[in-house]
């Protein structure tokens, strides 16, 4: 019996590296891989601000063989001439929960959350993933779901059964008793409280046990609630939620296993806690003041903005239980602000949308909030690419588009240099040198 659980798991992480280290897709074993050439009028690759003009990209199998502007055909390599287009690095979203969608009716999506079957979510996040990965994202970072279905989507995907962006998922959220990693407030006779298998943990020796539990069962990366959130009802949105020595024993028990930690910080002094303990990035920021900003930038802690969210809500409080209303208008009020300070102080800033708040596949919307608030488009677009990659830890594979980098690519029509909302209107998707969506005229 040990011997074929042990074969289990290794079967399991073999589906768990897929995308990287898989052939290309309907490419027969032992066989040279087929180039495709990729030509279009702009190549941005997010190896600096300017785009190459014209551009060509080689793609060999899985993986990019060329980059550059008088390339040579290879013998035999299939052209595919995307127009008055403009190419990238497949777009990186750092903040979804790939498991879930909100709707306009709050009261509806907690009557199904509790009386859904997980089977029956997980088709829910099937469809997720495919409009996700339609929209230029071919890279996401999955901060938080319930019943492991994000962990199930990722390797269905790896192992090419579903379709979807690569994944990089935190399983459950780490947080106290009470706090917005925590269940809703049931009577706890008649539903079981949340523990640390679930990431509620209270304490340092419990927070460690939760941190491990999540990698126990497959998590990528570490998300922890060191603040309150605008969407749980029993906290306030800005106040810390866990302790120093709590943070610090996620932090460190994180990072002993090679994992990075995103903190969710709606509140100033949460950050500040966070940022002390050594956290890699810091989600959502709403009410972060200067002196904390500043402090980010000098640790090199990324800031995640989530614009989109924050928007989204503001727009839709008035549907929300009063609790959360209040919450939703206060955070509102502040994000966008505070991401102008972030920028003119130089903090660090990946993409990334926390969709699921807002519905899936509209994830590019935050390009505009962004330059809006005070990034150039190309700015913008690094930070969903190059910026994306390198906090994801995965800048030796994806996010810029050079020779040897896994070949994700993504078009869209004319020139997002000149108007970001183009990358509202993707074209052509390419995901490890397979081509998932192609509207543009050969």
């Amino acid at each position: 019996m040990r011997k074929l659980v042990g074969l289990t798991g290794m079967l399991m992480f073999a589906g768990m590296a897929l995308p990287f280290a898989a052939p290309a897709v309907g490419q027969p074993a032992g066989q040279p891989a087929v180039s495709v050439v990729l030509k279009a009028a702009r190549v941005f690759t997010s190896t600096s601000e300017r785009p190459l003009v014209p551009g060509m990209v080689v793609v060999e199998g899985d993986h990019i063989k060329q980059v550059g502007q008088n390339l040579t055909v290879p013998p035999g390599a299939k052209v595919i001439d995307l127009g008055d287009a403009t190419l990238l690095p497949g777009f990186i979203d750092a903040h979804v929960h790939m498991a879930m969608e909100m709707s306009d009716d709050w009261y509806r999506d907690f009557y199904q959350g509790a009386l859904r079957f997980p089977a029956e979510q997980a088709l829910y996040a099937a469809k997720y993933a495919r409009l996700t990965l339609e929209a230029g994202f071919t890279t996401v970072r999955d901060l938080g779901s319930q019943d492991y279905v994000s962990l199930g989507l990722r390797n269905a995907i790896n192992a090419g059964v579903a379709v979807g962006p690569r994944m990089m998922i935190a399983n459950h959220g780490i947080g106290s008793t009470g706090g917005h990693a925590d269940d809703a407030p049931y009577p706890p006779e008649r539903i079981k409280p949340a523990g640390t298998i679930q990431g509620v943990c209270n304490g340092p020796a419990q927070c460690r046990e939760a941190v491990r539990f999540q990698i126990k069962f497959g998590a990528d990366v570490i998300k922890c609630m060191p603040s309150g959130g605008v969407l749980s009802l029993s906290d306030p949105v800005d106040v810390p939620e866990l302790t120093r020595e709590e943070m610090d024993a996620i932090v460190s028990e994180a990072h002993a296993w090679h994992r990075k930690v995103a903190a969710h910080c709606h509140g100033d002094e949460a950050a500040r806690i966070a940022i002390a303990a050594g956290v890699d990035s810091i989600e959502h920021g709403s009410f972060l003041q200067d002196d904390t900003l500043r402090l980010m930038k000098q640790k090199g802690v990324y800031l995640v903005p989530t614009l989109f969210a924050g928007y989204w809500v503001g727009e839709k409080a008035d549907r929300f239980p009063p609790a959360i209303a209040v919450k939703a208008r206060a955070a509102a009020a502040q994000m966008q602000s505070m991401f102008q300070r972030a920028m003119k102080i130089g903090v660090k800033v990946a993409f990334g949308t926390d969709s699921a708040v807002e519905p899936h596949g509209l994830d590019a919307r935050e390009f505009d909030l962004m330059v809006k608030n005070g990034m150039t488009p190309a700015q913008a677009l690094i930070s969903a690419t190059a910026s994306g990659a390198d906090l994801l830890g995965l800048a030796d594979k994806i996010g810029t588009l050079e020779p040897g980098k896994l070949a994700d690519l993504v078009a869209v029509p004319g020139d997002p240099l000149q108007d970001i909302r183009q990358t509202e209107k993707v074209s052509f998707v390419m995901q490890g040198g397979k081509v998932v969506k192609n509207q543009t005229a050969q």
